[in-house]
This record gives C-alpha cells, structure tokens and sequence, in this order.
C-alpha cells in the first residue's frame, strides 16, 4: 500500500485538555497517600565522604525511610547505572568508571544525590535532610575542558573518557598539503540547561509482586529494562508507564538516580512514594546538552571545491557517562559531519573528557546540531577568506541531483536532495536582493546589521523497528497503541489523523494509546526526530494487514473471492457485490460472527533506510554597538521534509526548534565558579528566550519525497535547533566583521558583545 494521508493542517485535539487544566502529568495522579521523596545532594563538586550519618533523620516525625547506597546494596540493588560507550582509536571501549545510583564514599559533582527520605509531607523530608551527618574532606576539582587536572575517577586516566577517531586521516592531510588554499576555526559550542516545561519527576508502588513505575520521560521499555536488571525483579512484575509529559527536548530519554530509588524504597514500605524535582534541583541534575570546543579546517582546491575536512574537537561529559553521553559527539557528531557538501576526505578526532560537573548527554538534535554548526561557522569564514559570496560556496560545494543516492565520506546514504532549489526558495522568501536596503537602514539608525546563513541536514535517528496494535471496540470507536511517547510534539492528533486518512475511521473516533509497558509490548520511544517515520510506517503494516484479513471475512459476506475485494480508503467494494462496508462496519460485523480474532491487529515494521531532514535558515539581526544587544529582527526557513501529514504541527515543531537555538545562540550559559559550583542556578541567573527575544518565523517548505519510507516522509523535531545555531551565529559575525571581529562564540549576551567592541576598538587605536 504506496499510499500517503491527505496532509491536513489539522488543530491538536490534545490541547483543549492541557489548555483548561486537565492534563494528566505524573505529578497530577500520584497515588493517594503517597510518601514524599526529597533528595539529598552533595554541597560540594569533589570531596570524600568521611561521615554519612542518617539515624537522626531516620527518627524524624513524619519519616517513613531513608535510603544510601549502603541500604541499596545491602537490599541486593545494582548500584551503577549503565552507559553506551565509545571506542578508542585502539579498539578498547571508552572508561566506564561506576555511576552510582547514590553517592558511594566520594561525590564528584553539586547536586549528586547522596540519600533520599520518604515522608507523610515533602516539608518534613526536607527538614529530615537537614538532620543528616555528611562530612566530607574536599579534593582538587577540574573543571577545564582540556586533558589532564586532578583525577575524578581511576578508570579514566587524565580524566579522558575516551579517544575517538573516524575517517581517512592519511588521505585527508594529502587534501590539506595539495590545497591551493586552507581555513581554520575555532568553534565554541557552550553548554546549556535543557528547562523542561514540567520538571522530571516520577511515583512508583508495589503490590507485593508487582512494581509500577510512573515517569514523565520519552519512552518505557528502557527503564523497564533497567528496573528489572538493578533491582532483579522479572520483567513481568515491572510495569513502567509515562503520562502526559511536558517538555523532553533529548534530556527526558535517559535514566535517573531517582526512579530507582523511588522503586526500592516502595518495594521496601510497601507503599507508594513520589518525587518531583523544583527547578532548581533541575538546574543542578538534569543532564545537561553541548559543551564541546572544536577546532575545523577546510582544504580548498583553485575552484574554491572542499577537498578536505580535518576537526579535532574536546567535549565535556561530566563527573560521570550518562545513557549516551560518549556516543553524542563521536558516532552521532559524525553522522552529519560533511553536510550538504561532496567533501572527499574527513578525519574527525575527538577527546570526551570528566569534569566535575553535571552530566552532558542528548539535547534537542543530539550531536547533529553540533556538527553542523561547526560547518556552517567554518564555510562561512572560508567565503570571507576566498572572498566568495558565503550563498555561492555552498552551492559551488553541493551535493547535485544527478548524484544520488550519494554515500557519504562518513557511510551516511542520502536518498535524495535538490539543495539548491531549497537554497534559492530560501533566498526569495528571505528577501535577499532587499538585504544592501536593509542593512543601510541599520546603519542610519547607529546600528551593526548582519545576514547569517545555514544550510543544515540531519539524520534520523534511533531504532528504525517499531510495534503498533490497532484495536476496535464495542462502542463503535478504535485504539492505537503505539511504541512512541508523545512529550509535546501532538502525536495524539497525528497518529490518529494517519490512521483516518488509510483506513476511513473518522479521527475522532479513533484513541491514541501510549506509554504503557502493559498495553505495548515494545516499543522506540522518542527521540531522533523518529516518531512519526517509524510509527506511521508500521501503521501501513498494520493497515495492509487489518484490509487482507477483512477482505478474506468479507469474501463469503459478499459473495466474491477476497482477491476481488478492494479498499478505497474508505469503504471495501467488489463488483457484483452491494455491500459497501467501513472499516467500523466490518469490525462490527466480525463481532457479531463471534469473531474476536478480526477485533485486534498487531504489527511490527522497519524502515529500509535512514531519512535526511534538510533546509536553508537565514537570520538577520541588529546589534546596538552602544549596549551591545542583539536583536534577531528577521528569520527564514525553508526545509525539505518530504511529505507531511499535518503541515501545522511541522512548522510548530520548526518554531520551537529555532527558539531554542536562538536562545542558546544569545542567551543561555552555564557558569560554574573555580570551585565547581554552579552560578546560573535559577532563572535569575540562566536566560531563556522570551516571546518578544523572537521575531515572526517565516517558514515555508520545498518538499523532496524520501525513498527512505513509503510515506516519503523525513523527520521534522528536531531540525529548527539543528540549523538555527549557525544561522544567528554567522549573522552576528557577519555583523561585527566589519569593527574588525573575527572569533565570535556563543552565546552573543549584550556585555559578551559590548567587550568585543570595546575590545576591538581599544586595540584598533
């Protein structure tokens, strides 16, 4: 069935329930009686642990448990949280120091939890907090993102975590000896908080056999897997469900300290507890997202074509590996790494480092917003260097038409591309040829104008399996159940609409089920911009089978063979035959047969090949050299997102997406002090955009149908970040290039700008 939906830009049915209150977040349906949890985290960022005394508060009023991680491993718990790792340019993996659930004899950054307590109120928790014993003798702290400073963890000498390598190194420094001429960069990538709408946070229960746990994160059968393996409990009496979620953004996907010892603790009382974190506490834990520096060069022969791409990047993961925190700047960082550009020779070398700090791990885009930063900076300062229109390079460099499917130097198939049709829509509608006017505006009103540039691509990622289960009930309606999790992005209105378009069931008479490790046997989760390619592309699956299977019932109903039954979408048909059934008349008709087989459709599917996202960001801003604000006065995007199924959610995903890369591009920094603690602890502190921080987006698609999918469809969640970052930066730039600027990092806050000016002005007298 090579069919696609009728691409309906249709409202989210799951916002009048958020809108009027009635949302259903896990901090909303805790279970009645349900005991408090509060963390105790560590003051310090690297200090041994001399005393942990907890009885004092064990006898508090209101105290039910405290746990350590002395009570864990007494209880038979697994106290180390697991990670994904790298491999060294020698084969070995990358070091695996113990994450411990619960700080075990030393805490290595503010804000790891020590012990938790479990209370009739969250007041009296923390005021039993209050009565714990923790002495500790402080240690040397590092902080520098560089090789080397005192040790946090023996397993990982020098503090590397890993020594990661990819390409041809050979033939990429031949490019670079060859070169008629050579570019380089140093491109900072500073680190971020991710600010969740909804705080994490989780209950769980136990029923004498059976634990339940309840989270806001991006899919269950991972930390499903993860209970059953620390606390040894057989993964049927583990159910893991996620509720309404309000914000994920990456940082949402992976396991935390406190979801674990949420389980034990109901498992040990018998009883329902409950832990929400305040936003403070999520400054200090969330995993954090970027914080790498790199150094890029670009080898170019007389015709101005890159013939070699050489980085050398430091990024940082914190005091300990989180999910997959090594993978991000290694394996993902290099899935994108050449762009849209034929780029002959790569070598990428990449050093992940520990610091004391809190752990980095997969924020919006994950590795490939990374990447393409740096790219998009670099070809940017080479068309200064060789004096060529920055519009012009990319095109010189493009991957043609004529040339796909084009392995990349890096093992990436893109399917398809026309990236200088998108590049010359992006252009008309960014109004490039009244670009001159508008910045001599600028500069009449004593003000810096700059135009920036990004052409990005992206790769899906994540499982390309997924499971679906299309139920239909006794009321007449059908569910969904899907392998996905929904944390913002409308996959109840999405899913279901899909469903409508290939089956005729009227959308609101179809429900959307997910997070449920019960209901859904298996399932991706979310992440990798994947939901929509891989849910919808099992639903085909199930679709083609819920229409055989029907054709086959119906063959004696209307007195055809079932090879003469067709389905258009709407209703089965046969000549010769009156009958004229919807898929909800079949399903009832089947019931009335005493034919339950035909009332459940499961099916699971996988993508044949990845899908590439791409699309031309163009921003423009002013800079008021008298205070140096930055202001984004005009943004463009137009993207190639193959078909869509609902145009309107797409263009809100690019929005969200765009806002927070301008928000890291202008605003948002992570400080810690010299001693490892953190200064942009709250909102006082850490700036986030604010809706007058953004101008209106203009945004607009030039579709080119993936071959990757039967929908032809490429993922759209995370594509806004993934091109916005280098977009703000190049025009902030290209705004200052001509005061004589030349190293401009993020983020671009008024005084980061003022110093450059004042700085350049001072050194041009």
């Amino acid at each position: 069935m090579d069919k696609f939906g009728k691409s309906q830009s249709v409202k989210r049915v799951e916002d009048t329930r958020f809108l009027i209150g009635q949302g259903r977040y896990v901090d909303d349906i805790t279970p009645q009686g349900a005991l408090h949890g509060y963390v105790l985290r560590s003051p310090v960022a690297h200090a041994e642990i001399t005393t942990l005394d907890v009885s004092e508060a064990r006898s508090a009023e209101g105290v039910h448990l405290v746990l350590t991680a002395q009570d864990l491993l007494d209880a038979g718990v697994q106290l180390g949280i697991g990670a994904t790792l790298a491999r060294n340019q020698d084969g070995t993996p990358g070091a695996a120091p113990e994450r411990p659930v619960l700080a075990r004899g030393r805490v290595r950054f503010v804000g790891e939890p020590v012990a938790m307590i479990f209370a009739d109120t969250l007041q009296q928790a923390r005021d039993a907090a209050e009565l714990i014993v923790l002495d500790y003798d402080d240690l040397p702290v590092h902080l520098a993102l560089e090789v080397g400073g005192a040790a946090i963890h023996p397993e990982a000498p020098q503090n590397r975590a890993f020594d990661w390598a990819m390409g041809d190194r050979e033939a990429t420094d031949k490019a670079f000896e060859a070169a008629a001429r050579t570019v380089s960069l140093e491109v900072g990538d500073n680190r971020i908080i991710v600010n969740s709408m909804e705080p994490r946070g989780c209950f769980a229960e136990w029923d004498g056999t059976r634990l339940h746990l309840a989270f806001n994160g991006q899919g269950v059968w991972g930390l499903k897997q993860n209970l059953v393996d620390m606390l040894g409990l057989a993964a049927d009496n583990v159910r893991v469900t996620n509720p309404d979620v309000g914000g994920g953004f990456g940082m949402k996907g992976m396991p935390y300290p406190e979801y674990f010892v949420c389980a034990q603790a109901a498992r040990v009382l018998g009883r329902p507890v409950r832990w929400m974190s305040d936003r403070g506490e999520a400054m200090l834990s969330d995993n954090a997202g970027r914080d790498l520096v790199t150094r890029a060069e670009l080898a170019f022969d007389a015709q101005h074509r890159i013939t070699g791409y050489r980085l050398n990047t430091v990024c940082n993961l914190g005091a300990y590996n989180s999910n997959f925190a090594q993978m991000i700047q290694t394996m993902l960082f290099s899935r994108v790494l050449p762009g849209v550009y034929d780029i002959p020779a790569i070598w990428l070398h990449v050093d992940g480092i520990f610091t004391n700090t809190t752990q980095v791990d997969a924020y919006r885009g994950a590795g490939r917003p990374e990447a393409i930063y740096v790219l998009e900076r670099i070809m940017d300062r080479a068309a200064r260097e060789l004096d060529v229109d920055p519009w012009e390079l990319r095109r010189i460099n493009f991957i043609r038409p004529e040339q796909f499917p084009f392995k990349t130097v890096v093992g990436e198939t893109y399917d398809v591309g026309e990236f200088a049709r998108v590049l010359d829509h992006a252009a008309r509608n960014a109004d490039l040829d009244g670009y001159a006017a508008r910045k001599a505006a600028s500069a009449r009103a004593g003000l810096l104008r700059g135009q920036g540039l990004c052409y990005y691509i992206e790769s899906i990622l994540g499982s390309p399996s997924e499971n679906v289960q299309v139920t239909f009930e006794e009321d007449g309606s059908a569910v969904i159940y899907v392998g996905t999790q929904s944390n913002g992005q409308g996959h109840e209105t999405v899913f279901a609409q899909f469903l409508s378009d290939q089956t005729g069931i009227p959308a609101d008479r179809i429900r959307v089920v997910q997070g449920d490790s019960d209901l859904i046997a298996a399932g991706g989760g979310t992440g990798g911009s994947r939901s929509v390619t891989v849910q919808t592309n099992v639903t085909l699956a199930a679709v083609n089978d819920i229409i055989t299977r029907f054709s086959e019932f119906l063959s004696d109903e209307m007195g055809v063979p079932a090879a003469e039954i067709r389905f258009d979408d709407e209703r089965f048909r046969a000549e010769g035959s009156n009958l004229t059934p919807t898929m909800l008349d079949v399903a009832e008709m089947a019931r009335a047969a005493g034919r339950p087989d035909l009332l459940s459709h499961k099916a699971t599917a996988q993508l044949p090949a990845r899908s590439y996202p791409n699309g031309a960001h163009v921003a423009e801003v002013e800079i008021d050299p008298e205070t140096g604000v930055v202001t984004v006065a005009r943004y463009t995007v137009v993207d190639d997102f193959g078909n869509l199924i609902n145009p309107m959610l797409a263009e809100g995903q690019v929005h969200g997406g765009v806002v927070q890369g301008i928000g890291q591009a202008l605003q948002e920094r992570v400080v810690y002090d010299e001693t490892g603690q953190l200064l942009s602890a709250s909102f006082m502190d850490y700036a986030m955009p604010r809706a007058d921080d953004v101008p209106m987006i203009g945004f607009d698609t030039e579709p080119v149908p993936s071959t990757a999918n039967p929908m032809g469809m490429k993922g759209c969640g995370e594509a806004g970040t993934v091109g916005a970052l280098a977009a703000v930066a190049n025009a902030v730039q290209d705004a200052l290039w001509d005061r004589g600027i030349r190293q401009a990092d993020m983020p671009f806050t008024p005084v980061r700008v003022w110093e450059m000016l004042q700085d350049e002005q001072i050194a041009a007298e």
